[in-house]
């Protein structure tokens, strides 16, 4: 039996990068031996089992088959006898077809090591295009390592395009998918595998809504980089390097899709956009399965975002609709987000992205002078129910107006 160390963990070493997790393959074993030496089970697709003492996972060497559509598709074949380059040739990327031993001698039977200078994403083998999720995968690691310089390899890119154009990527389930792209945009360069997914063809199978807003046109006006799919890359990139979390980051990659639907007749102007990208947020959200954060956040910035841009421009009561909602008074972190999506939206425009954003601090301003207001006197004049409410509103409004006046030169 002997146990090497493999895959992310081996590459990350190379690149002087830190290993976070660490995957082992056992070559030589059978699961009634790993079990006889305190091993615990957990893989239902093929045998994986728990250290004793570390609870790490270990997996037998294995060989797969393509016997179905989807992720799912394969069937495993785990043995004593499979051998160690017969279970890194199963895997997708060469720099994740590496093997270590506990010498730190490194087993590079694919050519890992000399991809990785190159800084090449390049297929183990042609089974690559076996598996639709590996379009996602590469992508996601185009997005995580463009700053080191890495680039999918030609021939790589043309399998992915093929996958694309198979109809195989439509078998992934929205949970697989979800996991890959929800990753993918917490990666340094989240706009890159966008661009990864259009230049094979898998974003018009898989976000079509998004893919339709390269080549339409904005005003140079408000938009110098012009093109709506490009600006929406840009704002992606805006949020990678302000650290967004996810929540902000689905936002800003959805809140321009009804310009999608804008009539080439009335381009580059997009009147409206902001109501018609409702229906589209909501629907991708439900495909995606995004969670509810995600999703409800995504609904709010492409219905709202053009009125943070306005927020000194907003009425009064128009300002007090905005808050409430957003139930800043019960979800004040969901308000925050939804300035950082806004802000985001402003600088992700060419010449544009270190422009200061004084609508931030007006619509924080606003929503505590909201908050600000107290129930307390309004209870004590025995107001309840529906007329509490509308005297609260009041209350708010009366705030927001002296907010505005007081703001206003």
């Amino acid at each position: 039996m002997q146990i090497y160390k493999v895959g992310g963990a081996v590459r990350d070493r190379l690149l002087g990068r830190p290993v976070a997790d660490i995957d082992w393959v056992v070559v030589g074993a059978s699961a009634e031996e790993m079990q006889a030496r305190g091993f615990r089970p957990v893989g239902e697709d093929f045998p994986v089992f728990l250290h004793p003492q570390t609870g790490e996972e270990y997996a037998l060497a294995r060989t797969e088959r393509k016997s179905g559509q989807g992720y799912g598709g394969f069937t495993f074949y785990a043995s004593p006898d499979v051998s160690l380059e017969e279970d890194l040739l199963r895997r997708d990327l060469t720099i994740n077809a590496m093997a270590e031993d506990d010498q730190g001698r490194v087993i590079d039977p694919y050519g890992g090591q000399r991809d990785l200078e190159a800084r090449l994403l390049r297929h183990v083998s042609p089974a690559f295009a076996e598996d639709p999720l590996r379009v996602l995968r590469v992508a996601r690691f185009a997005a995580r390592y463009a700053p080191l310089g890495f680039t999918v390899a030609p021939e790589t890119l043309e399998l992915m395009r093929q996958l694309a154009e198979s109809g195989e990527l439509q078998a992934l389930t929205a949970e697989r998918s979800w996991k890959e792209i929800s990753r993918a945009l917490l990666e340094p360069r989240p706009d890159v595998f966008i661009q990864v997914l259009r230049d094979c063809g898998a974003l018009a199978e898989l976000l079509p809504e998004l893919d339709a807003l390269f080549g339409v046109p904005q005003p140079a006006a408000h938009h110098p980089e012009i093109d709506t799919g490009v600006h929406t890359l840009a704002v992606l990139r805006q949020c990678a390097e302000h650290h967004q979390p996810l929540t902000v980051r689905w936002a800003c990659l959805l809140h321009d899709l009804g310009k999608g639907l804008t009539p080439e007749s009335e381009w580059p102007r997009h009147i409206a956009h902001e109501h018609r990208g409702v229906r589209l947020i909501g629907e991708v959200n439900q495909r995606c399965k995004a969670p509810r954060d995600c999703a409800e956040l995504a609904m709010l910035v492409g219905e709202f975002h053009t009125h943070g841009h306005r927020a000194l421009e907003l009425r009064p009561n128009t300002l007090l609709e905005l808050l409430q909602r957003f139930d800043i008074y019960r979800r004040p972190q969901r308000f925050e987000e939804f300035i950082a999506a806004c802000e985001m939206d402003a600088r992700g425009r060419l010449g544009l992205e270190q422009r200061d954003y004084p609508q931030a601090d007006y619509l924080r301003g606003a929503a505590a002078a909201a908050r600000a207001v107290s129930v307390q006197p309004l209870l004590e004049k025995g107001l309840k129910g529906a007329e509490l409410g509308e005297a609260l509103s009041r209350e708010r409004l009366k705030a927001l107006k002296a907010y505005k006046e007081a703001r206003t030169p």
